[in-house]
């Protein structure tokens, strides 16, 4: 989250108050939960590799596909005790507390949904009417069958996470639960392969980065649950499907109006905690460091990637910034891996092309500026159509039109189609670039490079959009009638007829891209003729992809470091720091020790997540020692269930 695809959210109001408060100068120093890790941590090693049957989920999970065990869990965790042991620096810890997937200040946020604070009696009935009893004497539950009421809770190493995952399995155990903790490498959880991606879990701890809009539909629509038969595609990781979420999350997504969005998200967010199929834990508080004298750094509410303008970053005297990560990606092919620290990596290669800051989207990079209805980049038409052609009907599903199909015609009317033709918006978007963008390698970027990553056809597809590349969801794909870069400087992407993605101009994220066309591989083959499926393992597209970006990567040492040197070729000029060096450090304290001393001069929230590391930075940013940024996040903590066994 981001993944691409994540959970997106505008400006959180409360959680601004209390960041006024944290950022005040320290008084006396808060209690902080110190949490012992038990035993039960085991490491997962990356190179473990799951055989996994070529057939649909379909067998309920023992434990987790009875819904009263869901919300027994739910009843039976102390959220606020999970948002204390990481954020003892918070003064009102309440605002972060979330109840549903969006936060409760959110526009779209619905209330009146069935509430589950935290109430072990409540929930130790739950457990009893779903078979799962306390004998006397015992410490966690079993069935009629004697099984142990068990479940296998899987996340990173991280020691954010570390830190409340005890609290919640002590939360459990309180009501007969034993949760067995599986601290997995962040590179093995969120790997293209392995872990979420592959559904190997049975309860799983993750953030969805949070970004200006809510979106939501690859990671809760039925079309969306990954599966051998889909090639893993979607983020429903839980495979949850409720026929009115998919279609009311589809239906928030697509129409240019906010209270039809806000009516829509309500019924999804009422079904979502009603079957309870993830637990939203809370939101989280974005931390980040830097050496005192770092200038150009400029993180903002609402924009995920602090390094979307790396190339203003300077440290006077130094030609070199060291990036401190906790995290290693797993791959640079950001088509299936998203992760945080591999696309805040990416930036450096690739640039962004857009930011929110504050929750507004702007151009970054590349844009001459945003495509909008407004200033007429972006066009909305009214067609007509015929039978057989593919539409977005009244539910937000792909369709081609026949009849008994209903459809949303160009004055937004429901019409059950019976023939003829029928009139409908269709929205086209000119995506313009600036001049003069160019390769690391020289070469300036063509209309084919852009069509290589985007084109949109009757007869053919580009990377993005092509089923064998592996990317993580379609969703846009499949929503698409057209795209085409006309020349070096202009893509249009069009929508298939109904299709009103709300941020539409947002859509640059997916549409356009570009990769180098022209680059000629280590085995003599050019880039544009690999086929979609060798692109993933391909080490100049997972390991040291070309970019026009401020930065080339150098140099990989796996578990060690990534080091980058200036683009000669960047089309805005030499970035300010000439060498970047991102540092794999796993230990946080370790990491925050080696800011203190200068051998790192920024830590990220991924990094800086747990009460104790943000303390001890604190201090020193009031020692004029470090500089230290809180901002409110909408990135928010949940617990995914697994509900089908595979």
């Amino acid at each position: 989250m981001s993944h691409r695809s994540q959970i997106k959210v505008v400006g959180m109001l409360l959680l601004a108050l209390f960041i006024l408060s944290a950022c005040q100068p320290a008084g006396t120093p808060e209690t902080i939960i110190q949490t012992q890790v038990v035993e039960t941590i085991k490491e997962v090693p990356v190179e473990v590799e799951v055989e996994v049957e070529r057939a649909a989920y379909t067998t309920p999970h023992p434990i987790l596909g009875d819904i009263n065990v869901r919300k027994a869990i739910a009843y039976c965790t102390d959220r606020a005790s999970l948002i204390a042991s990481v954020y003892p620096f918070v003064d009102d810890q309440s605002v972060l507390l979330m109840d549903t997937n969006i936060p409760t200040d959110h526009w779209a946020h619905a209330d009146g949904v069935e509430q589950y604070p935290y109430d072990p009696e409540q929930g130790m009935a739950l457990l009893d009417e779903a078979g799962w009893t306390l004998a006397e004497g015992a410490d966690f539950r079993t069935n009629a069958a004697g099984d142990v009421l068990a479940l296998k809770f899987t996340t990173t190493t991280a020691q954010f996470r570390q830190t409340w995952a005890a609290v919640m399995e002590q939360n459990l155990a309180g009501c007969g639960i034993q949760m067995l903790r599986l601290h997995a490498p962040a590179s093995w959880w969120f790997g293209d392969t392995t872990g979420l991606a592959r559904r190997d879990f049975e309860m799983g701890a993750f953030a969805w980065v949070g970004e200006a809009d809510p979106s939501g539909v690859t990671l809760y629509a039925c079309d969306q649950i990954p599966l051998p038969s889909n090639n893993w595609e979607g983020q429903n990781y839980m495979g949850w499907c409720n026929d009115t979420a998919s279609a009311a999350i589809k239906s928030a997504n697509n129409t240019l109006d906010r209270d039809e969005r806000i009516a829509q998200y309500a019924i999804f967010q009422q079904e979502f905690a009603k079957d309870m199929p993830s637990l939203p834990l809370f939101n989280r508080v974005e931390v980040l460091a830097t050496n005192k004298d770092l200038t150009g750094f400029a993180p903002a509410p609402g924009e995920p990637f602090p390094s979307y303008n790396i190339h203003e970053w300077e440290l006077p005297g130094q030609d070199t910034l060291v990036l401190g990560y906790t995290q290693e990606p797993a791959s640079l092919f950001g088509l299936v891996e998203d992760a945080f620290v591999a696309e805040n990596a990416l930036a450096l290669i690739q640039g962004r092309w857009e930011n929110s800051l504050n929750y507004t989207f702007d151009d970054n990079m590349y844009l001459t500026e945003m495509p909008t209805l407004e200033n007429g980049m972006a066009v909305m038409e009214t067609v007509e159509v015929a039978e057989g052609t593919t539409v977005v009907d009244v539910n937000g599903d792909v369709a081609p039109l026949a009849a008994g199909v209903t459809v949303k015609d160009a004055e937004g009317n429901e019409v059950e189609f019976t023939g003829g033709t029928v009139s409908m918006p269709q929205l086209t978007v000119n995506f313009e670039f600036v001049e003069g963008i160019t390769w690391s390698d020289g070469e300036p970027l063509k209309a084919a490079d852009i069509n290589l990553a985007s084109f949109v056809g009757p007869d053919k597809v580009g990377i993005n959009c092509d089923p064998a590349s592996g990317a993580t969801s379609l969703f846009d794909c499949e929503r698409t009638a057209s795209v085409e870069a006309t020349d070096d400087t202009h893509a249009y992407w069009t929508g298939v007829p109904g299709y009103l993605p709300p941020i539409y101009y947002s859509i640059a994220d997916d549409f356009p891209a570009w990769y180098p066309s022209h680059q000629v591989l280590s085995d003599g083959r050019v880039l544009a003729d690999v086929p979609a499926a060798e692109w993933a393992t391909l080490p100049e597209v997972a390991e040291s992809p070309l970019g026009t970006g401020p930065y080339m990567l150098t140099d990989w040492v796996k578990g060690q470091s990534m080091s980058f040197v200036a683009n000669p070729y960047f089309y805005l000029g030499a970035p300010k720091t000439p060498n970047m060096v991102i540092k794999f450090i796993v230990d946080t304290n370790q990491a925050v020790a080696q800011l203190l001393t200068g051998e790192v001069d920024v830590l990220f929230g991924e990094t800086l997540g747990a009460g104790a590391e943000v303390q001890t930075v604190r201090e020193a940013a009031d020692a004029g020692k470090v500089a230290i940024y809180i901002l409110p996040s909408a990135t928010w903590e949940h617990v995914d269930y697994q509900l089908f066994l595979r």
